[in-house]
């Protein structure tokens, strides 16, 4: 379960909600410019462009959940089960496997329509990254101040959807999304209408009334359609500080509180983290679920110019700003 969304104003923003019943070892990290990555096809690429993203780290490589490079391209990876299908490697076709997705593609590409004339040579591949790490099933979002596109690779083969929304959640396929979101045209954020009867006089006896029928609970169609609604009729922002603030509350209007959604293993899921990145200049922005205070990690010429991965540890206790 997560929610991904993308934000202009000044500078582009994009981010998720991770949404999970444990963490798993994540942490913010950068890979700088020329790191080297072997693939499972036994072949090295050295990083064009630096990464900045959410990681875990097992031997030196970083399995990026969400990130972007030093060129503004961003990707995240959600949950997409029963619907992913990786295939053995293919013939003639750029063999990646999940876990190396991100690298490869922030690695190699600075912008969504320069990955997209690639994209029909690509195939996702069933390889682990270890006996004990299968690979998860996703799907992604890929964004630019330009282009949103959505990638998923399903038994039919990979799709790829243009994304005007800006927004992706977990199941089913995004082209349901799409057309879900037209069960909702009537909803609005104005001052609400009487247009129910020209014949009987209706009070209006609170604010967004207009808003009745908006889903709130956290499916992912639900989801979809707030964070849609949210984004869409949030106001543009003028500082940095006002825009941060305003991409996490659209991230809080999607987010799993824990003990609201118990899974069938009898597990809580909640929001573990939640990022913030404006790639346009390379500032990674997050919060975790123990500790809501906004930190953040930025690029600099030191870092993406280092011969080694830079590990940030997320702080997990509360911050708490006492008055007196």
């Amino acid at each position: 379960m997560c929610t991904c969304i993308e934000f202009k104003s000044k500078d582009f923003y994009f981010g998720r909600n991770l949404d999970l019943e444990y963490n798993f070892g994540e942490k913010v990290v950068i890979a700088p410019r020329n790191y080297a990555f072997k693939l499972k096809n036994n072949t090295i690429f050295n990083l064009k462009y630096a990464i900045i993203g959410m990681a875990t780290v097992v031997d030196n490589y970083p399995l990026y959940a969400d990130a972007t490079n030093e060129k503004g391209l961003c990707i995240a990876g959600l949950y997409f089960p029963d619907n992913a299908v990786y295939k053995k490697e293919k013939e003639n076709y750029t063999n990646i496997a999940s876990f190396e997705l991100i690298p490869w593609i922030l690695g190699n590409f600075s912008k969504v329509s320069e990955l997209k004339k690639e994209l029909n040579k690509l195939n996702i591949t069933d390889e682990k990254f270890n006996e004990k790490m299968p690979s998860a099933q996703l799907h992604w979002m890929i964004s630019d101040k330009n282009d949103c596109i959505v990638l998923e690779q399903m038994e039919e083969g990979l799709k790829i959807y243009d994304n005007p929304y800006g927004v992706l959640t977990n199941n089913p396929p995004f082209y349901y999304h799409e057309l879900n979101v037209s069960n909702y045209m009537n909803i609005s954020s104005d001052f609400p209408a009487n247009r129910f009867s020209d014949k009987i006089k209706l009070n209006v006896y609170g604010q967004g009334i207009s808003m009745v029928g908006l889903p709130g609970d956290v499916t992912p169609p639900s989801r979809f359609v707030r964070a849609v609604f949210n984004k869409l009729n949030s106001v543009e922002c003028v500082s940095e500080e006002e825009t941060i603030s305003q991409f996490f509350h659209i991230l809080d209007s999607v987010s799993m509180i824990k003990g609201t959604v118990v899974t069938k293993e009898n597990k809580l899921d909640m929001t573990t983290y939640s990022s913030c990145i404006n790639s346009t200049k390379g500032i990674y922005y997050f919060k975790t679920y123990y500790n809501n205070q906004i930190n953040a990690v930025s690029f600099n010429e030191k870092n993406m110019n280092s011969d080694e991965l830079e590990i940030y540890e997320l702080p997990v206790q509360q911050s708490i700003n006492n008055l007196n």
